[in-house]
C-alpha cells in the first residue's frame, strides 16, 4: 500500500496532527498540499480543499488508515504521543491475534488505526483464512510494558507505512466486483453482508470494505476526507494485466504513463504505480 491522500479544510491543524501527535515528517510541502511519513515511505497527503464540506457519516469514502510500525516500543510511542497531544481522539484498541491496534479519529474525522504485526510464523491460518479476532487491549498495560523513556522522549522511532486502509462502501458483492475480480486481491475474511477484507501476497489484509454505517450508499459527492489511495504493484505487466481486466468489466482507466487510476463504485479513487516506475 501507498500513500493515502485527504482533503482537508485546515491544512495547518491536520499538518500539526500527523506530523507533532503521529510522529510523521514532513516530505515534502508546498502552497497547498503537503507529504508526510519516514524517511523515503510517504504514509499521507494532505490537500488543502476549503471549499468542501464534510461527508455524511453513512456516505462511502474512508474508514480509516491503519499505519503500521515495525517494534511494539515505536507504536508505544506513537500512541502516547497521540493520546497526550490529542486526548480526546482515542476510540478503541484490540488484540486481533495477527496484530495489535489502536484507533483514532484525526481533527477532521478520518478514522486512524495505529497498529503491530506479530511475525507471520505466529500468524494461525485455516483454509486460506487468517484467525482474526478483536480481544481486549488494555492501552495502559500495553504503554507500561512497552514505553521506553527514550521513545517517550522522541516518538520518531522505527519505519511507519501504510499497513492497510479501511473503505466504507454501499455493498459487498459489487465491492468483491471491483478489489477481487478487477484489482485482483485475494479474499482473506469475510463476513457477509457486512465486510470484505482483501490481500496480496499472503498478508492478513491490505484492504477492507464495510457497510456499518453506509449500507446503500451510492456515489460520493466531492468532500472532505479521502482523496485516493494508492497502491504500488512490482511491475509494468501487472498494470498491464490490470488495464486489461478493467476494460474487459468496462472499468475507465486513466492512465498518466507512470500510473492508472480507477473509480471504484463509490467514486474512491485508486491509483496503481509498478513498484519500478
Amino acid at each position: 500500500m501507498g500513500a493515502v491522500t485527504l482533503r482537508v479544510g485546515n491544512l495547518d491543524a491536520m499538518t500539526a496532527y500527523y506530523r507533532d501527535a503521529v510522529a510523521l515528517q514532513v516530505l515534502d510541502q508546498t502552497e497547498d498540499t503537503v507529504t508526510l511519513g519516514r524517511g523515503l515511505q510517504r504514509v499521507i497527503v494532505l490537500e488543502h480543499a476549503p471549499e468542501l464540506k464534510y461527508a455524511s457519516p453513512s456516505a462511502a469514502g474512508l474508514f480509516h488508515t491503519a499505519i503500521l510500525f515495525d517494534t511494539e516500543e515505536a507504536l508505544a510511542a506513537v500512541v502516547y504521543s497521540v493520546t497526550q497531544k490529542y486526548p480526546g481522539s482515542f476510540t478503541g484498541s484490540s488484540d486481533h491475534l495477527m496484530s495489535k491496534a489502536f484507533y483514532f479519529t484525526d481533527p477532521e474525522g478520518n478514522g486512524v488505526e495505529l497498529y503491530w504485526d506479530r511475525d507471520r510464523s505466529a500468524w494461525s491460518w485455516a483454509h486460506s483464512a487468517p484467525q482474526m479476532g478483536s480481544l481486549y487491549l488494555d492501552p495502559n498495560g500495553f504503554l507500561q510494558e512497552n514505553l521506553s523513556p527514550e521513545a517517550m522522549a522522541d516518538p520518531l522511532i522505527g519505519g511507519a507505512t501504510v499497513g492497510h486502509v479501511h473503505l466504507q462502501v454501499g455493498d459487498i458483492e459489487t465491492a468483491r466486483q471491483f478489489y477481487v475480480t478487477i484489482l485482483g486481491f485475494e479474499t482473506t475474511v469475510e463476513m457477509p453482508g457486512s465486510a470484505l477484507f482483501v490481500s496480496a501476497g499472503g498478508y492478513h489484509h491490505h484492504m477492507g470494505m464495510n457497510v456499518w454505517n453506509s449500507k446503500g450508499a451510492g456515489p460520493r459527492i466531492p468532500a472532505l476526507g479521502l482523496g485516493r489511495v494508492d497502491i504500488a504493484v512490482p511491475g509494468a505487466d501487472d498494470v498491464g494485466a490490470l488495464l486489461e481486466r478493467a476494460k474487459q468489466h468496462g472499468i475507465p482507466a486513466r492512465d498518466d504513463g507512470r500510473s492508472v487510476s480507477f473509480d471504484d463504485p463509490w467514486g474512491s479513487v485508486i491509483t496503481v504505480t509498478p513498484s519500478a516506475a
